[in-house]
């Protein structure tokens, strides 16, 4: 007569150390039972081991004696619970569900904020299945940084479907703006794992200035260009129109300004971490800029970028003109350059990342797998798939799932 099989789970608590699964997944082993699932988390050299076990009725009671007399000899404690055939297989069914990944940034991550979320999820009829953090151990101190900016980022993975999608991404938006952090909602498939090319806008994205801001100063018409600047970033007047007027008014401005800004273009917090890490891990890097070609040049040179378009200054005897040179690169032809790009590489649009700013990065971040508006304004933050405003653009890489850790064992191979 064939021996009926049971299910139970072992719950393992206690201080972390080497040889605890080994130890008892040997005792699993050869009492010939089977591991159906595993988990394990490690929290301050805290343990917590969760293993579920099939095994022979007339096994059980054995691994059950044997794990408990070796979690005491390891100083850990294990608790077990049954599980029925039923809830099981109930367990099994919910696997197929849809998965999400909701990433939590900012200077630091506190209770009110995992509360809030963990609410919002609940209340969506979704399980959270793991928490972990991405970012490095907060100091106590927090000028104690490297760079005097902490950081920090949980990434929570979740189980199911939403009840209402737009709700519930209506409430992190919400969240976001009360608490002042960001929060990422997105869909865990394979597209997110295997994303490939990111373009970035470069003007208050990777620089923190708008360059035509700055060439109009040098041309003594800072304000009145400031101010075209600040309407066509709202969305208030056409990019073109605005570019072709911005344009006209640095008329008679000297070639050599343009290197003299470029030599000390404010690079944006995070930017060359986030730049350098991606192309440690094969990105491919665009920018796809409504300013001017020569900034953009001056970028690729300094941190390997393989795509720059942007806007063509006319410069006659060393002198602008107040002209350009070829299409003007506005919202629609970024998208169009995004596209052109992906099929260069051989990649769907699910496998982009786009990167700005400005109501006329919209159109890209739309298109793009992943769109992020970073330090946007309020339309341009509405209208887009994700945000960051609390961090560095470097806050892009714990949205793709990089963990600092990895970073930092990478970082001298």
């Amino acid at each position: 007569m064939e021996t009926e099989d049971e299910i139970f789970l072992a719950s393992i608590t206690g201080e972390d150390k080497p040889g605890v699964t080994s130890s008892l997944a040997a005792i699993i082993a050869n009492n010939g039972a089977t591991i159906l699932d595993i988990g394990q988390a490690d929290i301050h050299n805290s343990l917590s081991l969760g293993i579920l076990i099939k095994s022979p009725q007339t096994v059980s009671g054995n691994i059950m004696k044997e794990m408990l007399f070796k979690s005491n000899e390891l100083g850990v404690q294990v608790r077990f619970s049954p599980v029925t055939n039923d809830a099981y297989t109930q367990w099994v069914s919910l696997q197929g569900k849809n998965r999400y990944i909701i990433t939590l940034l900012g200077r630091k991550i506190s209770a009110h904020l995992i509360a809030a979320v963990s609410s919002v999820l609940a209340d969506q009829g979704l399980n959270i299945d793991a928490i972990n953090r991405l970012t490095g151990r907060v100091p106590l101190n927090e000028g104690t940084s490297k760079t005097g900016k902490t950081k920090a980022c949980v990434e929570m993975s979740v189980r199911g479907t939403p009840k209402d999608k737009n709700h519930l991404q209506a409430e992190f938006m919400r969240l976001s703006q009360e608490l002042g952090y960001d929060i990422s909602f997105q869909e865990d498939n394979l597209f997110r794992r295997n994303r490939r090319l990111i373009c970035f806008d470069m003007d208050s994205t990777l620089i923190e200035t708008e360059v035509i801001d700055e060439l109009a100063m040098r041309a003594g018409v800072g304000d009145e260009v400031k101010a075209i600047t600040e309407s066509a970033m709202r969305g208030e007047i056409d990019f073109c129109e605005s570019f072709k007027r911005r344009v006209s008014l640095l008329k008679g401005l000297d070639e050599s300004v343009m290197q003299e800004i470029a030599q000390n273009l404010p690079i944006t917090e995070g930017a060359a971490r986030a730049l350098k890490i991606l192309k440690q891990y094969g990105y491919k890097i665009a920018i796809l800029s409504g300013g001017f070609t020569y900034f953009g040049n001056y970028l690729k040179n300094k941190f390997n970028i393989d795509y720059v378009y942007a806007n063509e200054l006319e410069i006659v005897d060393g002198k602008l003109t107040g002209n350009y040179v070829g299409d003007i690169v506005d919202g629609k032809r970024k998208a169009e350059l995004l596209r052109l790009i992906a099929q260069i590489e051989h990649l769907d649009l699910q496998q982009v990342i786009a990167v700005g700013d400005g109501a006329n990065d919209l159109p890209m971040l739309n298109i793009a797998g992943l769109g992020v508006a970073f330090h946007a304004k309020p339309k341009v933050k509405e209208n887009a798939k994700q945000s960051i405003s609390s961090i560095g653009i470097d806050g892009v890489l714990y949205m793709l799932g990089f963990k600092d850790s990895y970073i930092e064992e990478t970082k001298n191979v």
